[in-house]
């Protein structure tokens, strides 16, 4: 490689490795801006900012959708809403640095519920990846001593198996096949913006979005928009720009650091504490994704449809991973 390809690579791979570091510290964001009883009105106000922007944007080719399409999204959609919710509402519950790496689990998941539904094997060294990274979670949700895991911890986890759910629909759906990867964000963002309004709406849920607003303080809505413009719509069209100067496996690759991100956002800016057998934990999970990612890499055969591997908003396009956090 040229000095200038390698300069250029590198002006490629900066903004796709900031994408991860947001994302990384978008727990600590959410659970700075995020109660529990405004979950449901959080999420509305954080997709009601980037909505406007993705239906603008994107408006011709949103038209050009098919019936079959659409229903395909809001189908889609309605995994997502329950996705979000999840981690929302784990990310109350748990650590900064727990939620980042529990969730990063989709990860090993995705791989073996593939296998399983086409019936083939994985490598001794991802199943190696997978047990050393289920330890880790194990260590870190115990760090403190063993007890019953969280709460959130519990929500992270279930977070990542409905991901999982999401990602194979994904892939498998041939509704969405060919669909516009803005349009087809953007009707899964509506769809689950729809769910969280009518959630909101229904008695016991917690605070309207109006009344939360009200109550926000200016920093909380530094770190709603934070979420809105940074997690979701810079991480998004980065996304979108880099898969097409640079190949999507060097997108997903840069993308799959975002764990490690977390972590550190967590343990030096939230003070999380894991203890000497969580912090073990955390490097079991960081050391067992990565590997467990570069297992399966050699393995997968390539999507048919466009399908992304992990924790936000969900695959837009081929290769991508999700577009926001949390």
């Amino acid at each position: 490689m040229t000095v200038t390809a390698a300069r250029r690579a590198w002006l490629t791979d900066l903004p796709v490795l900031l994408v991860a570091v947001v994302w990384g510290s978008s727990y600590l964001a959410a659970k700075g801006v995020t109660t529990s009883g405004t979950v449901l009105a959080v999420l509305v106000l954080r997709f009601a900012v980037v909505l406007p922007v993705l239906v603008a944007t994107g408006w011709r080719r949103l038209r050009a959708m098919s019936g079959a399409q659409m229903r395909g999204a809001g189908t889609l959609g309605l995994i997502l809403a329950a996705i979000f919710v999840m981690e929302t509402y784990g990310v109350v519950h748990t650590s900064a640095t727990n939620a980042g790496l529990i969730i990063s689990l989709t990860m090993i998941f995705t791989p073996l519920a593939e296998s399983r539904i086409r019936g083939t094997r994985l490598s001794p060294a991802f199943l190696a990846a997978a047990g050393l990274s289920v330890l880790g979670v194990v260590l870190l949700t115990q760090g403190a001593g063993f007890s019953r895991p969280s709460l959130g911890d519990l929500l992270m986890l279930g977070a990542a198996v409905a991901r999982t759910v999401h990602v194979l629909a994904m892939s498998r759906m041939r509704s969405v096949e060919g669909a516009d990867a803005m349009s087809l964000t953007t009707v899964q963002l509506g769809t689950s913006v729809l769910v969280f309004a009518v959630l909101c709406a229904a008695p016991g849920t917690g605070a309207t979005p109006w009344a939360a607003a009200a109550a926000f303080g200016a920093g909380d809505w530094a770190w709603l928009l934070y979420l809105s413009v940074f997690c979701t719509l810079f991480a998004f069209f980065v996304q979108m720009w880099a898969v097409r100067r640079t190949s999507p496996s060097r997108v997903s690759l840069l993308l799959g650091t975002e764990p490690v991100w977390a972590a550190v956002t967590g343990i030096a800016l939230a003070g999380d504490r894991p203890g000497w057998a969580g912090l073990l934990g955390v490097l079991l999970i960081l050391a067992g994704t990565a590997w467990g990612r570069t297992a399966a890499a050699g393995t997968e055969p390539p999507p048919a449809t466009p399908a992304p591997a992990g924790p936000g908003l969900e695959p837009a396009g081929p290769g991508l991973e999700p577009a926001g956090r949390p």
